[in-house]
């Protein structure tokens, strides 16, 4: 399982993901595509500013249709 993982590596077609669990830590390899659910402590958060909302609010909403992604 990759849940609350706590670091996320990329790797040729795979995921390496460090995990917290009773014992200590966890390692896994996941092939790609694979779901991951993140613990708070994977990122620290950046919090917007009142002047920075304001100025996105403003900006143009780029719509991508998903046949350009290259996703099957």
């Amino acid at each position: 399982q990759g849940t609350f993982a706590s670091r996320v590596q990329l790797e040729d077609g795979a995921v390496r993901v460090e995990r917290e669990v009773d014992g200590g830590l966890e390692t896994l390899r996941l092939r790609l595509p694979a779901v991951l659910t993140a613990d708070l402590r994977l990122n620290e958060p950046r919090y917007a500013t009142l002047p920075n909302i304001m100025k996105a609010k403003k900006k143009p909403l780029e719509l991508i249709p998903a046949g350009d992604l290259g996703v099957p």
